[in-house]
């Protein structure tokens, strides 16, 4: 083990400095100098205590000194020889320094009784660390340091300690000279989120130390002088944070925003939660400080990491209190009320109002700290009883001003802490804070019998709210504990229902509502609760329509989950979104999610319906999807005809609708899914007249031998084919007509010419079982095109071909001369082309020279 060499000095019970030989730098002190206090503290026997050493000098005559300095010399000759000697010189030289000053100095006699006496604390490492943490910009663990230096302070106050205010004069200096500021305030940027925190912290800490009642009036007078200068340089953030010419004048944005009846103006233009001082944490935290009952373990740190919340006693107040019943802490109680409940303009820029938010989360945070006795019930029901009639002073009042700070986070805290008491209260408070005026847009109507529904709207700037969206979902937690807790009474959820469909204008939100009450309403262990059920629904309704016209991309997720609460709720909600579909739903959802979904087996054997029910449902079905495919035939149709298929006057009506709409309004693509359809359900005949309907509208060019209606046109003609020679008549005029893609077409050739047409075997028809001709109707028209689609193509493939195509070009004549061979003359046809080609096209040699190899 390594010995090292420690010195303490004190002065009147405080250590005012130490060194130690292991030489480690830290702004506390090293184990050593703790061993060593901690050794004289319980060991003060063991350490002599003894006199000055000047007093010890003072009782020696002159042989007693010679020996001793002579002695003291040899003991360490090496260090101190050069001293001795040099003092040695002054003293006999009458007119050096040393012989004008009357005495000696003694390191061990301690200060003199006017001295300053304060604890040690080595402000250099107490600069350097500070200026290394702000160098790592406040990431790296070093924001946490900071804010360890930060809780060091705290306790030293705390202690009453007078090195707090130094070591924070110390860290504010470090922080006034961080050369980041002077960057920002070129840029004209705020400084960055972390670093605003560390500069709150900082300034939270100066409140602390001016308020302290213990410091002296000049101690007070000094911090005043130095927190001035501070203030007064050039890089010194202002409290929103950023570098302005000036901060925003807050009065302007009260032009007296048409005072009329039911209108309020703001009288406290700053306001106390989120103030750059804080005066209502800083008030909350004296008078509960009084009341605190230090445990023995109150340090100690529970299982789950947090330390314990502090335990706290009733102190009455002695001097100067009208309420015999008044403790500090019911004191404290209500001063955290008062400002809370405080009506304020919302401040300007995205810190100051982001600073709000927080100061009110940390102030309820503390304020769930404390135990609610009776006495405390007491003082928060007088309290939010003041609240609800405080006028224009209250937050909660009748009436605000639109520019008001929301008090939904406040009342959520309220309301949960006075329901046991005082529900009516509790919920005549919430449902009065519900309200964001701010979002309003309209006067109100002046409705007197509900004089609580009144805000003031005066035309104004459009206000800047950058927090509004946490706002709003605040308002959102509000409305959702009053749901949770009014479940199974009716009457309290039509009031809450009132409240969200008044006050809530998003309709993400309330779809996040209607799924929590749903939640709540549908516990997994229990019976489903009516009540909240039949809420989730109406709240569901309200974003259907609030959505149906405005594009929202959770919609789908939406449409799903109302038909999942519907059926929850009963057959009766599922027929009542089927007859009024149109006001909640597009005909696509209306279709292909609703009717579909209610249809289901699923949903049949969810509800236990019986038969007179299922037929309700089903009849509900097919109307909606007739009046879908009536309003939207293009995207509803086939969920139509799949939803009408066990019924046979609306499977007709819907296949009518189809006919009707599709020579206007539906695309081949439609037709074509439709026509499948139809043969997939037997119906070959309206198969073929739907096909034959989608090839009038379309159109394949000589190159488009890869589009995706081929597949169609093949299936189209194979379907007409096996109908028999008159339907494969019908549709190869429409083929010839919509089809110049010679591929494709002699493609469909070649498959007619394989077997005989009317294989389908329809009813009451004859079939020959001859193969079909080449040379007569309908297939020389169809040979015909396609010789014609060759020689067109080829025309158009030469006009810009390239020498790497040369091959390609060949294999496709190739494939020419198979289809011009069909017909009775096709070798001289051929041959005329080919001879024709040459004559044209000499001009690539290179190519008519590879056409006379293959062709002739």
């Amino acid at each position: 083990e390594m010995t090292y060499k420690v010195a303490i000095s004190f002065d009147r019970c405080k250590i005012t400095s130490v060194t130690c030989g292991c030489g480690n730098k830290d702004i506390f002190y090293c184990a050593h100098v703790v061993a060593l206090s901690l050794y004289r503290i319980r060991k003060p026997d063991q350490v002599k205590l003894r006199l000055p050493i000047s007093e010890t000098l003072f009782q020696m005559n002159r042989d007693q000194l010679q020996k001793f300095v002579q002695y003291l010399i040899t003991a360490h000759h090496t260090e101190v020889l050069p001293t001795a000697q040099k003092l040695a010189d002054e003293i006999l030289s009458s007119n050096s320094e040393i012989n004008q000053v009357h005495g000696a100095p003694d390191p061990t006699a301690g200060a003199s009784i006017d001295d300053e006496n304060c604890w040690h604390l080595d402000e250099e490492q107490v600069r350097e660390q500070v200026k290394l943490f702000l160098s790592q910009g406040g990431y790296y663990g070093s924001g946490k340091q900071l804010n360890s230096m930060f809780a060091k302070v705290r306790e030293m106050l705390r202690m009453r300690d007078s090195n707090g205010a130094r070591m924070l004069t110390l860290i504010t200096e470090q922080f006034m000279a961080d050369p980041r500021l002077s960057l920002w305030r070129q840029q004209g940027t705020g400084i960055t989120e972390k670093c605003r925190q560390l500069w709150d912290e900082l300034g939270a800490l100066w409140v602390c130390v001016v308020l302290n009642p213990h410091c002296k009036l000049e101690e007070k007078s000094c911090w005043l002088r130095q927190l001035r200068k501070w203030g007064e340089m050039d890089v010194c953030p202002l409290e929103d944070g950023n570098y302005g010419n000036e901060l925003p004048n807050i009065t302007n944005a009260l032009t007296q925003k048409l005072l009329q009846r039911g209108a309020t103006t703001i009288t406290n233009l700053e306001g106390w939660v989120g103030h750059p001082l804080n005066p209502i944490g800083c008030l909350f935290l004296t008078l509960t400080e009084a009341c605190r009952l230090e445990e023995e373990n109150c340090l100690e740190i529970s299982d789950a990491g947090d330390s314990k919340p502090p335990v706290y006693q009733h102190v009455p107040v002695v001097t100067g209190s009208q309420d015999g019943d008044e403790s500090y802490l019911s004191l404290a109680l209500e001063v955290a009320l008062m400002g809370m409940g405080q009506q304020r303009v919302m401040p300007e820029g995205l810190y100051a109002q982001d600073k709000v938010c927080r100061n009110e989360e940390q102030i309820i945070a503390r304020l769930q700290d404390l135990e609610l006795d009776l006495v405390l019930v007491q003082t928060l029901r007088k309290q939010c009883i003041l609240l609800l009639e405080g006028g224009p002073f209250s937050g909660l009042g009748e009436v605000i001003h639109r520019e008001s700070v929301p008090m939904h986070t406040f009342a959520k805290y309220l309301f949960s802490a006075l329901l046991p008491h005082d529900a009516d209260l509790a919920y005549k408070l919430a449902l009065r804070a519900m309200r964001l005026p701010v979002l309003e847009t309209t006067a109100p109507s002046g409705d007197v019998t509900h004089p609580h529904h009144l805000v003031s709207v005066v035309p104004s700037r459009y206000p800047r709210w950058f927090t509004l969206g946490h706002l709003e979902s605040q308002q959102c937690e509000l409305a959702s504990t009053m749901l949770t807790a009014a479940k199974g009474d009716m009457l309290r959820l039509r009031t809450v229902l009132e409240a969200i469909q008044k006050n809530i204008h998003s309709s993400s939100l309330i779809f996040k509502l209607a799924q929590d009450a749903f939640k709540i309403a549908t516990p997994a262990d229990s019976n489903s609760d009516t009540t909240l059920l039949n809420v989730a629904l109406e709240l569901g309704l309200q974003v259907m329509r609030m959505t149906l016209s405005t594009l929202n991309w959770r919609r789908r997720e939406m449409v799903r989950w109302l038909v999942t609460c519907a059926t929850e709720v009963g057959v009766r909600a599922l027929v009542s979104i089927l007859q009024s579909w149109y006001s909640l739903f597009t005909p696509t959802e209306a279709t292909s999610i609703v009717a579909a979904t209610v249809m289901s087996h699923n949903t049949i054997l969810r509800l236990s319906l019986d038969y007179p029910q299922r037929e309700e449902l089903a009849s509900c079905a097919r109307t909606l999807a007739l009046q879908c495919a009536m309003k939207d035939p293009q995207n509803c149709a086939l969920s139509a005809l799949t939803l009408c298929e066990k019924d046979h006057i609306a499977f007709e009506t819907a296949y009518q609708i189809v006919i009707d709409a599709a020579s206007t309004g539906m695309t081949y693509t439609q037709l074509f899914t439709i026509a499948r359809y139809m043969e997939h359900r037997g119906y070959p005949l309206r198969a073929f007249k739907l096909a034959s309907l989608a090839m009038t509208h379309l159109n394949l060019a000589y190159n488009q031998d890869t589009h995706p209606a081929i597949n169609d046109v093949l299936w189209a003609c194979a379907l007409s084919h096996s109908l028999g020679k008159n339907e494969l008549a019908a549709i190869i005029p429409l083929v010839v007509k919509s089809v110049h893609c010679a591929t494709v077409l002699s493609d469909i050739l070649r498959r007619c010419t394989m077997t005989a047409p009317g294989l389908a075997g329809i009813p009451g028809r004859r079939n020959s079982g001859k193969l079909m001709s080449t040379d007569k109707a309908p297939l020389r028209q169809l040979l015909d095109a396609t010789i014609s689609a060759y020689i067109n193509t080829t025309h158009s493939r030469l006009t810009h071909i390239s020498p790497r195509h040369y091959g390609e070009f060949i294999e496709f004549l190739s494939k020419a001369r198979e289809t011009f061979l069909l017909a009775q003359d096709g070798h001289i046809q051929f041959a005329q082309f080919i001879d024709n080609l040459k004559q044209i096209y000499k001009g690539k040699k290179k190519l008519m020279l590879l056409v006379r190899e293959r062709f002739g």
